[in-house]
């Protein structure tokens, strides 16, 4: 077992898995596998749900959101033939506790293992990268003193379509289930899809596709429908099929539709045996056919598998950071990479918020992940699909559906300044200055290139100015939450000033505005700044908000909400807050909003609800935005201290919320996975303070990576240049991270020098003046070399 041990499992020695040696976690540690079409979540008890491309509206299988029983999902049974006792390779659906159970979450793959009744199983659970499905690789070994016969049974509930369905005895009507003998499979179509979608009449349109379960040998039998299997007033711990030992057979249009299938298998004394159990949903029955027969062959299925570890693994490559603390390297060699692109770019969906959707400001800051991975060609790829969801006028989907292509038209105020927000850090990344000229449609007609996509986000945004030349918040900016505050449209946000202004200058500093343009960016910008000190200014905070009826929020005038920490560390990231203000807010962030947890959003919580500022003021007091740590809004409070109070200002911020830190002090009170970040922590007015929740689905995955690559170790990309602010931590000898730039690996250490040491730069052995780094010829290396 690796480092950060604690009494539910630890990370492997090389990092690369999260191995769990407990089934009861104080809440489901799962693990997302998607190549980007297809997808499933696993849970630590075998427990999830699969999705092909939507995974709210093109569910695959049924699955409850409990949390606390995490008991819906799909499952396999063992059974003994000879005595007639049974049990799952995984804890659930059985509740068995197996010997040496073991959960391996891996990048791209999960592997649970166990012993029980002499019977020895492992179960790999993994998406090939070019087909749409999901495989269980199942071994079985004979470790007992005499021959087993075993029936190993699959099991699962189809949904096919818009989840949840809670109306099943309205949808169970559409889907038809069929067993192809000659095949061995099992399959399921339905003639209903209820999606969102402009139609002349409603629930009129068929499903279009083919979903299908085989397994690797010939099954023995099948079931498919849930009474045949479970029997009347049954359970999945005990059900008829495992019971009787015997499948029914039968399918058609008339059941609660299912997916079963068993198969025998025999072992002599020590023999080991593998069967792989294939689900997925094909554009059609002949692609279903082809893929069934391709994952038939065992061997197919292991070169699918060393495939889509290979994939993860490169990805996981291409950042290297190697520092004295353990927590920080483990999560920043892999998992936040995974985290942000599986479960963010590739699956949007997760077990605390099933999802699917686009947001238009979330997985366009997702994407920023990319370019610290040396791939900004998937950072542009995202930055035209979502310029594709912007309206003529400016204005954005906030969030819309693939398949369905419907949104909901944006009455947020920051969603459209998120496409320049990201096309700044892409250029700055590459130099590209070409991808301004790029057309793209807008979502009602039309087209334009990035740089008028952009020009009209700009428009519209200083448009929406109050009379004192702050903007306005709208049905809330980046915080959801504060949805009532402006929703009359005259309550103002200084967070928004604060990013509007940043915008402003870095759009000028890279030169993209001409003359005219310039001039009135520029003006703007001096606007805003004035206007913030001015008036936003509360003597050691900057206040966050106004309502519409001209209420204060963020103030010390406030009996409830009286600072907010974007307020703060935007004043600096943004540029608008003079250096002094700049420290003195960051001061009061650190003495009304950090704890021992991460800083909180706001101080202190709502107790009672506000109709005047929304939902936020709804959650229980502490939990999520309403005084708890917004782990988002935490990351850039790392990358403000290291603007104003350098790196150990930083690095204390940035690990008081990272999870494997946290959660080897107590696990059970931290309670989220150990391996990926949570969107929040629960704050000082909760239960269980310190308490994570929301992990997976979170933009938290790809800020907390940028925040230690810039906000801790110093290293950023500019126009000119790779930058590296050298300092170090206290207690930090040195750190390394390898890191690519516009098509070169560049390894750069920073290190401590001894006492006859002149501080100093060297590159590739040669030595260099200043901070910026050269830009070399791409496919070259760097090695870079401060000693401070």
């Amino acid at each position: 077992m690796g480092d950060l041990h604690h009494t539910y499992g630890a990370f492997s020695d090389d990092g690369a898995e999260y191995v769990i040696t407990r089934a009861d976690t104080p809440m489901p540690w799962i693990n997302v596998l998607t190549n980007g079409d297809y997808g499933l979540t696993l849970s630590q008890a075998g427990s999830g749900y699969s999705w092909r491309t939507h995974a709210s509206l093109n569910r695959i299988t049924r699955w409850d959101q409990d949390l606390i029983r995490d008991e819906w999902g799909k499952y396999l049974y063992l059974r003994d033939t000879e005595s007639g006792a049974f049990w799952s390779p995984t804890w659930q659906p059985c509740g068995i506790t197996l010997e040496d159970y073991r959960v391996r979450h891996g990048m791209g793959y999960s592997v649970i293992e166990g012993h029980h009744d002499a019977i020895r199983s492992t179960v790999t659970y993994f998406v090939p990268q070019d087909a749409p499905c999901e495989i269980w690789l199942l071994r079985l070994e004979n470790t007992g003193d005499r021959p087993r016969t075993l029936q190993v049974t699959s099991y699962f509930e189809w949904l096919l379509g818009a989840a949840p369905d809670w109306h099943r005895e309205f949808h169970r009507t559409f889907i038809a289930t069929e067993y192809d003998a000659g095949l061995g499979v099992l399959l399921a179509t339905k003639v209903l899809w209820d999606l969102p979608v402009e139609s002349k009449t409603h629930w009129n349109r068929s499903w279009p596709y083919v979903a299908f379960h085989s397994a690797s040998q010939m099954p023995a039998g099948f079931d498919s429908d849930k009474r045949d299997f479970v029997g009347r007033h049954g359970d999945l711990r005990q059900p008829q099929a495992l019971r009787e030992g015997r499948s029914q057979r039968r399918a058609g249009r008339w059941g609660d539709p299912i997916g079963s299938l068993t198969v025998e298998v025999t072992l002599a004394l020590g023999e080991a045996h593998e069967i792989a159990f294939t689900l997925g949903a094909a554009d059609d029955r002949a692609q279903a056919s082809a893929i069934v027969e391709r994952f038939r062959a065992l061997d197919a299925v292991r070169t699918a598998l060393d495939e889509t570890r290979s994939f993860w693994r490169e990805i996981a490559g291409r950042l290297v950071v190697e520092t004295p603390d353990p927590a920080l390297n483990r999560l920043a060699n892999g998992w936040l990479q995974y985290q942000a692109i599986a479960g963010r770019l590739f699956g949007r969906t997760a077990y605390y918020q099933t999802g699917g959707a686009y947001g238009f400001r979330d997985q366009l800051q997702d994407s920023l992940v990319w370019l610290l991975l040396g791939k900004p060609e998937k950072t542009l790829d995202q930055i035209r699909l979502h310029a594709a969801h912007q309206y003529q006028d400016g204005v954005v989907l906030h969030w819309w559906h693939p398949l369905a292509e419907s949104g909901l038209r944006s009455e947020y105020s920051d969603d459209l300044l998120w496409l320049p927000f990201v096309l700044i850090h892409y250029l700055r990344e590459t130099g590209d200055f070409r991808a301004l000229e790029q057309v793209v449609p807008f979502y009602d007609g039309g087209e334009a290139t990035l740089r008028e996509h952009c020009l009209r986000s700009f428009g519209l945004a200083l448009s929406r100015r109050s009379a004192r030349g702050l903007p306005l918040i709208l049905k809330a900016d980046w915080n959801d939450g504060l949805n009532a505050v402006g929703a009359e449209g005259r309550g103002e946000s200084v967070w928004m000033a604060h990013f509007l202004h940043g915008l402003l200058v870095w759009w000028i500093e890279l030169g993209l505005a001409d003359d005219v343009t310039m001039r009135r960016f520029q003006q703007a910008a001096d606007d805003l700044r004035a206007a913030v000190n001015m008036y936003a200014w509360d003597g050691d905070w900057y206040w966050r908000a106004t309502t519409d009826a001209g209420d204060l929020m963020g103030s010390r005038r406030s009996p409830e909400g009286r600072i907010f920490l974007n307020a703060q560390t935007w004043a600096a990231l943004g540029g608008t807050a003079p250096d002094d203000r700049a420290r003195q807010a960051l001061a009061s962030a650190r003495a009304h909003l950090y704890s021992d947890y991460g800083p909180l959003l706001l101080a202190p919580a709502y107790t009672t609800p506000n109709a005047e500022i929304g939902y936020l003021s709804r959650y229980a007091p502490g939990t999520r935005e309403n005084g708890g740590v917004y782990c988002h809004a935490a990351c850039w409070a790392v990358l403000a201290e290291r603007q104003v109070n350098g790196a150990q200002a930083a690095y204390e911020v940035w690990r008081s919320f990272c999870p494997p830190a946290r959660a080897a002090v107590d696990p059970d009170r931290y309670s989220g996975e150990p391996y990926v970040m949570p969107g929040n922590v629960a704050g000082p007015l909760a239960p269980s303070p310190g308490q994570a929740g929301w992990t997976w689905y979170t933009g938290s995955a790809a800020w907390f990576l940028r925040a230690l690559v810039e906000g801790v170790l110093g290293v950023e990309a500019s126009l000119a240049g790779l930058r590296v602010h050298a300092d170090l931590p206290e207690g930090w000898d040195q750190f390394r991270i390898r890191r690519w730039f516009r098509g070169v690996r560049y390894t750069i250490t920073v290190r401590r020098g001894g006492a006859d040491e002149p501080p100093g730069c060297k590159v590739n052995e040669a030595a260099w003046e200043g901070d910026l780094l050269p830009i070399a010829e791409p496919g070259s290396e760097q090695v870079v070399v401060f000693t401070i």
